[in-house]
């Protein structure tokens, strides 16, 4: 999807804006430029702008110019507020991400270009989303996961699944690793918003480079500072990488349970912050985290924790028998 090639020409500025001088990732940009399509769709169906019988994703967004955008009023981003709730069935996090996909654009076109003399969409408040405790492996469902490893890629796999369980790196993290980037027990990574950000490695992910470049491809491989190179001697993707994972998953019997490589993410913060007692800024550090705020998701109790507080209580072993005897 080429979002520049399809946006109007004040979206594509305010993409241009974020890419550039905010220093975004092609995702990020991808999902502003959905998120805002997404809603001139709707100002264009609400305003019978679009043909009635047009279905609402092929509505066009190509008529959309500040003076369109000058008629917009708080109302109609609570209308659309409405419209993904009730139509769409979007979550509370998806509506969420696309208030903040406005809040930003709207905020450009205002305090940036000058092109609005107010904020329509300033007032707009974001539905209030729940924290929930991220799903994760347990311990010895770790260990289960990187026992059932084998295969002709076996040392590209293990390393794989050691990289994602001890540094809680992200998909994306991953696939762009380079070899040469990796030095002194230190790996460099560009992470979100292409920030580049250092990652310390213990020694199991030490190990697990070593066995996997003495096997690793190098005649014929396109990219040739790839870490994790495909059966096609090309830079693993993202999808395939999620392949390797779910295969893994499916064999010790997590698979369809709503595990996947993210939550092997959750797992490396959980066990760091729950065994290793690591504090949360570090722990925001390692996982490059813009704000404290994301990190404090991974600060959950676990069962066990909890169990073991309540049996700690002095009153723990009373009854009335014991009552009596007293």
């Amino acid at each position: 999807m080429d979002c520049f090639a399809e946006s109007p020409e004040v979206i594509k500025s305010f993409l241009i804006y974020m890419s550039t001088v905010k220093g975004k990732s092609q995702n990020t940009i991808n999902e502003y430029y959905l998120d805002l399509r997404t809603f001139f769709r709707y100002i264009n169906r609400s305003r019978g702008l679009a043909p009635s019988d047009a279905e609402f994703e092929e509505i066009k967004i190509d008529n959309v110019d500040i003076p369109l955008i000058k008629t917009i009023t708080l109302d109609d981003g609570y209308g659309f507020m409405l419209f993904l709730q009730q139509e769409r069935h979007n979550e509370a996090v998806s509506r969420s991400r696309k208030v903040s996909s406005l809040s930003s654009f709207f905020k450009y076109l205002t305090n940036k270009k000058m092109l609005l003399e107010t904020n329509p969409l300033e007032g707009l408040e974001s539905p209030k989303v729940g924290k929930r405790i991220p799903k994760y492996l347990s311990l010895e469902q770790c260990y289960a996961l990187l026992s059932a490893v084998d295969g002709q890629f076996k040392e590209r796999d293990y390393c794989i699944l050691v990289l994602f369980l001890n540094c809680g790196m992200r998909l994306s993290e991953l696939c762009s690793i380079n070899y040469n980037s990796i030095a002194d027990g230190q790996l460099r990574i560009i992470g979100k918003g292409n920030k580049e950000r250092k990652i310390f490695l213990n020694q199991a992910c030490l190990d697990a480079i070593e066995a996997y470049m003495k096997v690793r491809p190098v005649d014929g491989v396109t990219d040739k500072y790839a870490l994790f190179i495909s059966r096609q001697r090309n830079r693993l993707s993202p999808k395939t990488v999620q392949l390797i994972v779910n295969k893994y998953l499916d064999k010790i019997g997590l698979g369809g349970q709503g595990y996947s490589v993210h939550k092997l993410r959750h797992t490396a913060a959980t066990l760091m912050y729950q065994y290793g007692g690591v504090d949360i800024r570090i722990l925001k550090e390692i996982l490059g985290h813009e704000n404290l705020g994301t990190t404090e998701i991974y600060t959950h109790l676990s069962d066990k924790q909890l169990r073991n507080a309540v049996k700690s209580n002095p009153l723990a072993e009373i009854n009335v028998e014991s009552l009596k005897n007293n």
